[in-house]
């Protein structure tokens, strides 16, 4: 079994928490140029589609939980559960792939309400 990288593991970490602070600065610089993001709504948007469709105008999550995580090699799988300002929560899972030690792209797989 594969241990894993503390740098990706880090980063991920910090990507959820950059993304419940709203600090798209500390995200665009995890990055990379060339970036795509997909989802059930999105079919692999670049990077300024992603900032704009996907960060909130206005704080909406209270919390992001992780509650799994794995990497190997390039890849990260990471399911979380978010809970909203407004009480409600959701789980979902998010494949993140890795260039270098930048993320190049995600992909999200929409969970249930909970």
């Amino acid at each position: 079994m594969n241990a894993m990288s503390p740098s990706r593991e880090k980063t991920v970490r910090d990507l959820y928490a950059a993304y419940l602070a709203d600090r798209k600065d500390i995200v665009g610089a995890m990055l990379t140029e060339d970036f795509t993001f997909s989802s059930p709504r999105d079919d692999r948007i670049d990077r300024a589609a992603y900032f704009e469709r996907c960060w909130p105008k206005e704080p909406l999550f209270r919390g992001i939980h992780i509650e799994f995580l794995a990497i190997k090699g390039d890849e990260a799988v990471v399911r979380y559960r978010a809970e909203k300002l407004d009480g409600t929560s959701f789980a979902n899972m998010e494949s993140l792939r890795f260039r270098g030690d930048r993320i190049a792209a995600v992909e999200v797989y929409f969970g249930r309400n909970l």
